[in-house]
This record gives structure tokens, C-alpha cells and sequence, in this order.
């Protein structure tokens, strides 16, 4: 599961010991050498998705982490990207990435701002908000206000997206295994402070939907083909496309120059 390059287990119980951010600013370093950060098969399949209802101006990726899901962006959106997350460690790691891969010419350009996402400091003033692999770290409780605050800043006709991964089922190891998981956490934050949220099935799509469709939000799904179907034809993964309702905004056709 970890490569050569990632954290050993004393770094990993010492960042389960400490409090969600500051956890996150001592895995920074060695985040991408992990399980934890999400694959690029489904950064891809989410990048070809949303290509085909773009391109965008302007992008956020909500609690960025090192940058991954600003890759994302960068490919669909046309003017600006900003990852925002409230770790400085993992900031750092994607601002360095970010410089190491310079960007080309007539790529939008980057921005790193660091902010609680459940308090965003920004206006409405994006066009596409993703999020990759972060709702775990979200109480149930705290989601309406999250999804509020991701409402907040899109524009009129703004999505909001990213992946769901279908749950294992009862007779799948998976399912025992991120069980068993989710138990451990809540005893570990029974007896331990600071708490370490990081909770693997308290996402789950109906609450998802429901709680964004209260929170204003028109919910699609769309299923990401590159992931095939279970036994009784769900797909495996699916995006989770949320829109603001109101009109779009008119595009400049191509050539032609603002006044």
C-alpha cells in the first residue's frame, strides 16, 4: 500500500495522535507516497468528464491537499484555479509542485489560499468547485454548512463536482476493513484529544444528495464508464454533479476582445 518513499509507522500513529491539520502538515511531505491520496485513474475519468460540459473560467478545488485536483482544473478551466485547504504543509508540498511543473502557455494561472473550507473567504466568483477524497474529514453535522459555503461562492449556473466510489457490500473485505476503521477512529476520539476526523462511510450518496439539494443545489449523477458496473449494473463510481441554479454566463467567442 505505501511505497518506499512514504511515511513509516511511527509517522503515521504520530500524525493519528495529533489534531486533523496539524496531522496533515506532518504527512505533507511524503501525502503523495500514500493510499491516501486519490488515484489518478479517477483524477483522469473526472478530468474527461467535466471536459465534456466545459470549459470554464475559473475553478476551486476545495481542501486541495498537495495540488492533485488543481491538475484537474488546470485542464478544463480557462482563466484562473485556486486550491484552497487549512493545512500549510500540504500548501507548501503544492506550492512546490506547482513551480517544478511550470505551466505552459495559455494554461489559467494558479493560486493557494489558506482557509478553513467550512468558513471559504471568497465571493461568488467561480464557475466549477471539485473536491477530491476530503468528506471524511467532515462530521455529519458540519456537511450542510460545507456544501452552504461551496454554494456561496459559485456563481449562477456554477457546478459543483466530484467522485463517489460505491460502497462494498456486506460480503466484500473491504467493507469489514473500512468498518473497522471508522470503529477504531471513534474510540481513538473517545479517549484521545485532539480528534482526528476521518470517517470512510459516513459520506454516503443519499444523505449527499438530499443534504445538497437542501443547501440549493439541482443534483445529477453521471456515471464514470472507466470503471465498469457491479453484479447488479450500478456503476462503481459515479460524479456527483451539484449546479446553482440561475443562467449561465455568456462565453466571449473565440477571437474576440473584451472592451
Amino acid at each position: 500500500m505505501f511505497s518506499p518513499e512514504g511515511p513509516s509507522l511511527r509517522e503515521l500513529a504520530v500524525q493519528a495522535l495529533s489534531s486533523v491539520q496539524r496531522g496533515y502538515d506532518l504527512l505533507a511531505p511524503k501525502f503523495d507516497h500514500t493510499p491516501f491520496r486519490t488515484p489518478d485513474s479517477v483524477l483522469d475519468a473526472v478530468t474527461s468528464a467535466l471536459a465534456r460540459t466545459g470549459p470554464y473560467d475559473d475553478g476551486l478545488d476545495l481542501c486541495c491537499g498537495t495540488g492533485a485536483g488543481v491538475d484537474v482544473l488546470a485542464e478544463v478551466c480557462r482563466r484562473s484555479v485556486i486550491g484552497v485547504d487549512f493545512s500549510a504543509g500540504m500548501l507548501d508540498v503544492a506550492r512546490r509542485r506547482s513551480r517544478a511543473g511550470a505551466r505552459d502557455r495559455g494554461r489559467p494561472r494558479v493560486g493557494w489560499v489558506r482557509a478553513d473550507a467550512r468558513a471559504l473567504p471568497f465571493a461568488p466568483a467561480f464557475d466549477l468547485v471539485v473536491s477530491f477524497g476530503a468528506f471524511g474529514h467532515f462530521l455529519p453535522r458540519e456537511v450542510p454548512g460545507l456544501f452552504a459555503q461551496v454554494h456561496s461562492v459559485l456563481r449562477p449556473g456554477g457546478r459543483f463536482a466530484f467522485p463517489i466510489v460505491a460502497p462494498p457490500r456486506p460480503t466484500d473485505l473491504a467493507y469489514w476493513m473500512l468498518l473497522g476503521f471508522d470503529a477504531v477512529m471513534r474510540v481513538r476520539n473517545a479517549v484521545w484529544r485532539p480528534p482526528f476526523v476521518m470517517y470512510y462511510r459516513a459520506f454516503r450518496l443519499a444523505e449527499v444528495r438530499a443534504e445538497l439539494a437542501r443547501a440549493g443545489f439541482e443534483v445529477e449523477l453521471q456515471a464514470l464508464p472507466e470503471f465498469g458496473r457491479r453484479r447488479d449494473g450500478s456503476p462503481r463510481v459515479r460524479m456527483v454533479v451539484a449546479r446553482r441554479p440561475g443562467p449561465v454566463r455568456a462565453q466571449p467567442a473565440a477571437g474576440s476582445v473584451n472592451s
